[in-house]
């Protein structure tokens, strides 16, 4: 038992090696992963105090067992074997690209990464941005919606900034759930997001399979009382307008919806901005008339940089205002009393309508309109400003708390410093290749002052 033994160095490292996995595994590992839990748990109690709508418990899912449960749903079992038989290849297969859209499609939430790092970060760069306004909204009417039915926020989709405007605004009432396209599907960013509760659609896919496995996740979520988003029009807006909505996640949730089951409420939510970090790109996109836009990463880092730097050195100026408005919540029981077949299309239609009801007045929309009318002295715009703002009024439009003068002073000051007017001899002119974005802007609030508009309110 005392004898010598004498083994080759690299066999004494694995062994070492091997014994300090099996150490890792066995008592390290378990006991970091009891911790976390603990603390997750801890946090999840505390947000829950707060929280108008608590998190429910679909939501706090281990992601295996939420993955297992969805490729192992019946809806999803039948569309396998279908996929299986259209495509002449074995059933095992068919699951097993079930499972890889599963595991593409199922967040894996943190309620710690939510509100203390999500929350915090949505806060830091709305606010270094903007000026964040309230516009619409009945505090009353969202607090008195059944705390246990579920809540889908109807959104406009203005900026990618929506994300974190939405984020901050939010985090206070309950986790959301978003949707979010194939762009942000990049390692390091895909990890964050689906920490968010995120999950990612294939927007451009139209297998059946894949729509099925989207489908029951979706309707899962709806049952489960999970707080969604959902961008209707499927991506930002290239014209300022409200784009057609697109059915798709809607139809999932309106399909499944019965009678009895637990009530669905959507709740429409109207986003506007004095800038539209975008603009750009969009108009572009919309003149070459594809959706596709991808900014260069060196311009978009440079802009990244010169924004932290501005920040650093107090030098930072806001970009505008970017303000947010609740529309009259639609509970879906109640809209479909008395309608029969699909209606989905009717849904969306009335979504859209209410978005469009409470959509915010700013500025620069104001400002533009009447620079793209000809009105060229400050005093003739302030003027034009005013009627425009006694016309809103009347219609019982919500309107920004400014005057028309501050109104007017704070859009032409952001106008000419986005150089896109100049003045000379006390008259506004638009700078070159200027026309394109003030009209993308004054877009945004146009539907306001359309005869059919005023006839709808």
């Amino acid at each position: 038992m005392s004898q010598t033994i004498e083994v080759p160095l690299w066999l004494l490292i694995l062994i070492l090696l091997f014994g300090a996995v099996t150490f890792a595994s066995h008592f390290l590992f378990p006991s970091v992963r009891w911790f976390f839990r603990k603390l997750a748990e801890r946090v999840i109690a505390r947000v829950n105090q707060r929280l108008t709508r608590p998190i429910e418990p679909f939501k706090l899912a281990r992601r295996y067992d939420m993955i297992q449960r969805l490729i192992y749903d019946p809806e999803v079992a039948k569309a396998i074997a279908e996929q299986a038989a259209l495509e002449g290849i074995p059933e095992n297969v068919a699951f097993e690209e079930a499972r890889r859209y599963a595991r593409e499609i199922v967040p894996s939430f943190s309620a710690s990464f939510y509100f203390v790092i999500a929350g915090r970060l949505a806060q830091w760069v709305s606010r270094s941005m903007f000026r964040i306004r309230l516009g619409a909204f009945d505090r009353d009417q969202l607090e008195a919606l059944d705390p246990n039915a579920t809540v889908i926020f109807i959104i406009n989709h203005r900026s990618n900034m929506d994300y974190f405007l939405v984020t901050y605004l939010m985090s206070r009432a309950s986790a959301l759930s978003y949707a979010v396209g194939e762009w942000a599907r990049i390692w390091p960013l895909s990890a964050i997001i689906k920490s968010m509760g995120a999950f990612f659609i294939r927007r451009r896919s139209r297998g059946v399979l894949y729509r099925r496995v989207l489908a029951r996740y979706v309707q899962m979520a709806t049952q489960g009382g999970v707080t969604q988003v959902i961008f209707p029009e499927g991506g930002l807006t290239l014209t300022g307008r409200l784009a057609p909505p697109k059915l798709g996640l809607l139809s999932y949730i309106v399909s499944d919806w019965e009678l009895g089951n637990r009530s669905v409420i959507f709740v429409p939510v109207a986003i506007n901005y004095d800038r539209v970090l975008e603009d750009f790109y969009l108009i572009a996109a919309h003149k070459a008339g594809v959706r596709k836009f991808k900014p260069p990463l060196r311009e978009v880092l440079s802009i990244v940089v010169k924004h932290v730097w501005q920040r650093i050195s107090f030098r930072l100026k806001p970009f505008g205002t970017a303000s947010v408005a609740f529309g009259e919540p639609l509970e879906l029981a109640d809209f479909m009393i008395g309608r029969t077949g699909d209606q989905v299309e009717a849904v969306a239609s009335e979504m859209m309508r209410r978005i469009e009801n409470v959509m915010p007045v700013l500025p620069v929309p104001l400002v533009a309109r009447a620079l793209l009318a000809g009105i060229a002295t400050r005093d003739d715009i302030e003027a034009e400003v005013a009627a425009n703002l006694a016309y809103l009024a009347g219609r019982g439009v919500t309107l920004p708390r400014r005057d028309a003068t501050k109104i007017t002073d704070d859009a032409l000051e952001n106008l000419r410093r986005r150089k896109l007017v100049r003045e000379s001899g006390g008259r506004f002119a638009l700078e070159p290749a200027s026309e394109d974005t003030l009209a993308f802007y004054a877009a945004s609030i146009t539907h306001h002052f359309d005869a059919d508009a005023a006839k709808n309110c």
